[in-house]
């Protein structure tokens, strides 16, 4: 423990954000397996996916969000208008990106432009996740009790990115995608972590003050992808199976957050 104490905080960092990485890939390569999946399993875990990004959007990203503008002494207002604000334009941001890429003759199939909605709003997602490890990480300053805190926001994060590997790569799975190009496209999503936690770690205070809009930011974009392309394709595949998937995928990230804090 006294040797990963003494190492700079931005290793420290780095390589808290090279464990959270490595369990988003565990969660892509679920894909390598699903060629034994029926449809209809595959169908609830597009759905399961869904659930997970709506109860990331609210537990992983609005509530730190506010806590964090809380702990900055701002007024309800400020607060309100930072959380809505961001997450609209996190919203706004998937809509124009959709338009955006519906002009490209490579995305011009829907589901080409799905996965690729997807891919942004999980990357998008991920970089203030891999931001808040290296804030933690670089604010520590000797306190050790500081120190057992970031290393349990890694290990938190790093446990719940293992079912967001799966968000995306199951549904590109799903729409026909072969394994290895659906597993790469989903834990390349979660490498921007570590840039992230290095960033963080070595600018703090900048990084401190606009994670609130980073957090509500992605909390929009996954929302907005949620209900634009997950939950109505995994309804048209199968009502029932989508929605008891949604159901348990928000279930299981609830767990997660409020037992790993």
């Amino acid at each position: 423990m006294d040797f990963w104490i003494s190492l700079p905080l931005t290793v420290q960092a780095l390589l808290a954000t090279c464990f959270t990485y490595l369990m988003t890939a565990l969660g892509a390569s679920v894909v390598f397996f699903s060629g034994r999946f029926s449809k209809r399993l595959l169908n609830a875990m597009q759905g399961v996916a869904a659930g997970i990004m709506i109860a990331a959007s609210f537990f992983s990203l609005l509530l730190p969000a506010q806590e964090r503008l809380a702990e900055a002494q701002k007024g309800v207002l400020e607060i309100s208008a930072v959380l809505s604000v961001g997450f609209l334009a996190g919203g706004a941001f998937i809509v124009f990106s959709s338009f955006v890429l519906s002009h490209f003759r490579v995305f011009s199939r829907e589901r080409e432009r799905g996965g690729a909605l997807m891919f942004f709003a999980m990357t998008l997602h991920n970089i203030p996740e891999g931001f808040a490890v290296g804030v933690a990480f670089g604010s520590l300053a000797g306190d050790c009790r500081a120190w057992i805190a970031a290393v349990m926001l890694a290990v938190g994060i790093g446990v719940q990115n293992f079912p967001e590997g799966l968000c995306v790569s199951v549904p590109l799975r799903n729409q026909g995608v072969r394994p290895w190009k659906a597993f790469l496209v989903g834990q390349f999503s979660g490498l921007v972590e570590v840039a992230a936690g290095v960033l963080g770690a070595v600018a703090v205070e900048f990084i401190t003050d606009i994670l609130p809009w980073a957090l509500s930011f992605s909390a929009g974009a996954m929302i907005a992808v949620s209900c634009s392309e997950l939950i109505p394709s995994g309804v048209a595949g199968g009502k029932v199976s989508s929605v008891l998937g949604v159901a348990f995928g928000f279930a299981v990230m609830m767990f997660l957050d409020v037992l790993l804090g």
